[in-house]
This record gives structure tokens, C-alpha cells and sequence, in this order.
């Protein structure tokens, strides 16, 4: 079933939450929910994304909201801590918001800043978590091969368990993978399959060893799940800092992947001041289900008339398209 503008506006709720440190370059996430016969939705493309790529996160908007979804094989998922560029000493005070988490996602490569201080931080992050704790990296594709060589070797003696996405080319992730094979350290593609026309392309070049899917950019739960079968590569399922309606999408995905390797990057309501309703971390995880806002904290967060405008703007922009389809 496809809602028309109207269905989807009438139960629209537009909001701004605050972030606890700057995040992917925001410190205020915005969110447009709706409510459909399965539940509630979240449509949350970047500002910055066009209306053709926004476009497939309301199709899985839409699909949330309106379809059943595939049925869970797990009640609760295991997710990691995500340490944004903050500086070493602002590590601990990032990792006490992600209780019990035994797995821990850095954001390296942040503009402005210099490997030195990416190796401070994952010191640091290694330094709380002992050495059995999971470390993993996230340069956002900001490195050419030969940087990404010379930084993945600078922070190979923190035992990463893998590096997510530090080129922004399969062509170049095809380079490094080969030149990091000796060090033992997994490559991990994002962008690569959630920006790609092709996602598929990552795994015929033999680019990453893992693959990174988020259900919002890739249109929903049932694609995202084929773009894993086609694959074939063990699938870590993280969020596009979603608020906890967004999140619960995520937990329904990775409560339908026939295996769960890796934690999950699902723990990022973490990082708000304040959400929709409560899905952060607890005992390292958080559990499977949908998720009802809180209409108080919708009133307390929603955004102001001009955001909300924009949003509903776009909204009506990008299911023309879909209706184009």
C-alpha cells in the first residue's frame, strides 16, 4: 500500500534533538516521524542529501509504517559505543553513556584534526575498555589509499577488529584490502553501499571483508536484507543517527539477519541530550521492538515552524518521486 501526501502528513511530528558533543558535523539531529497502520516511522535523511537519495528513506519509512515486517529470530541486540572526534581526555565521559558495551566504534579522520590525535583517542578508548574489549575505526572514506595505509598501521597495535570505510572508492578499498592484508584488520564498507547505485559492486571486487547496512538509506527492511544474501559477507547493522523510532527499524533488521556476527552500531541514542522515547544502551544492549514517541517529549522537541515547514516540504518533494516510480 502506497499512503498518499495526506495520510502521511496528518499524523507528521517534526523534531530537533540536541546532541550530547558535535556529531558528524550536528549538534541538533533533526527528524520527521509519522504514524501508519503498523506503527510509528521515521524519515531522517541528512539536510544535505538530495530529494532523489531522501527519496528511499521514505520508501522505508513507508514500508515500516505500513507493512509487517519479516519475522525476529533474536529479542534484543548487542550494540556498540560510538566515540565521536572528541579529544582523549572527553573519552571516558562519552563511554560512561554506553553501559556495559563491550564493543566501541571511533570516528577517525574528523577535518581539522591529525592522526596523532586519532591515535590518542583509540589510546584512550583501549585504555577503558581493557584487552578484551572490540575497538573498531570509522573514517568516513576521508583517506586516500596510501593515508589510509599509514594510519590503519599506526593503530594496528590497538587490535582493531575492523576499519569502516577509510576510502571513499571500491576501487581504492580494493587497493587497501590488499595492503592491510598482512596486518590482519578486516575492512568494513558503509558508504559504499548505502551511497552506491550498485551496493553489490563492494562485494564483486572483493573490496571489504564486511559490509555495514542501515535500513533507512537502503529503502527498508526487505532490500536491505536481499543487498545481505547477494552479498555474501557478514552484515553489521548501525543507525544514521536515528532517533529511537528510527533505531527500532534498525533492531528489527538485525533481529531478521540469519547470523549476527558483529555488534551493532544501534546504540547512538546515546549521544542525544534527550529522544523521542528511551532506546539507549542497556547491558550493552538494547531490545527488539517497535517504538510508540512519548508525546510529551514530541511537544518538548519539535522544531520550529520554519523546520517544520522544510521538512514537510521535502516530504511531499521526494513521494512525488516515489509516486513516479
Amino acid at each position: 500500500m502506497n499512503p498518499s501526501l495526506a495520510e502521511l502528513l496528518e499524523t507528521a511530528r517534526v523534531v530537533a534533538l540536541p546532541m550530547t558533543t558535535r556529531f558528524r558535523g550536528v549538534t541538533t539531529r533533526e527528524a520527521l516521524l509519522f504514524e501508519g497502520p503498523e506503527g510509528w516511522a521515521e524519515f531522517s535523511p541528512f539536510v544535505e542529501y538530495a530529494d532523489a537519495e531522501a527519496s528511499v528513506w521514505l520508501s522505508a519509512a513507508i514500508d515500516y509504517a505500513w507493512n509487517a515486517q519479516p519475522a525476529p529470530l533474536r529479542e534484543s541486540i548487542p550494540v556498540n559505543a560510538t566515540v565521536p572526534a572528541v579529544s582523549a581526555e572527553k573519552v571516558a565521559g562519552v563511554l560512561a553513556r554506553f553501559p556495559g558495551c563491550r564493543t566501541v566504534k571511533i570516528k577517525v579522520a574528523d577535518p581539522g584534526q591529525t592522526l596523532s590525535d586519532d591515535i590518542a583517542r583509540v589510546r584512550a578508548v583501549r585504555d577503558a575498555l581493557g584487552p578484551e574489549g572490540r575497538v573498531r575505526i570509522d573514517a568516513n572514506g576521508a583517506w586516500n589509499v596510501d593515508e589510509a595505509e599509514h594510519a590503519i598501521h599506526a593503530l594496528a597495535g590497538f587490535d582493531l577488529e575492523y576499519a569502516e570505510q577509510p576510502c571513499a572508492t571500491v576501487d581504492e578499498l580494493a587497493e587497501l584490502r590488499t595492503r592491510v592484508k598482512y596486518m590482519g584488520i578486516p575492512i568494513a564498507a558503509d558508504e559504499s553501499i548505502r551511497k552506491a547505485e550498485d551496493p553489490l559492486a563492494v562485494a564483486r571486487a572483493g573490496a571489504a571483508d564486511l559490509i555495514v547496512i542501515k535500513a533507512q538509506p537502503l529503502g527498508g527492511l526487505t532490500r536491505a536484507l536481499q543487498i545481505v544474501v547477494a552479498a555474501g559477507l557478514p552484515a553489521v547493522v548501525s543507525s544514521a543517527l536515528d532517533t529511537a523510532v528510527g533505531l527500532s527499524q534498525g533492531a528489527a533488521l538485525a533481529a531478521a539477519l540469519p547470523h549476527l556476527d558483529y555488534d551493532c552500531g544501534l546504540g547512538t541514542g546515546a549521544l542525544f541530550v534527550e529522544d523521542v522515547a528511551d532506546l539507549a544502551p542497556t547491558d550493552g544492549a538494547i531490545p527488539v521492538g517497535r517504538i510508540t514517541p512519548d508525546s510529551a517529549r514530541l511537544d518538548k522537541l519539535a522544531a520550529s515552524a520554519e523546520r517544520r515547514d522544510w521538512w514537510f516540504e521535502r516530504l511531499g518533494r521526494c513521494h512525488t518521486l516515489l509516486a513516479a516510480e
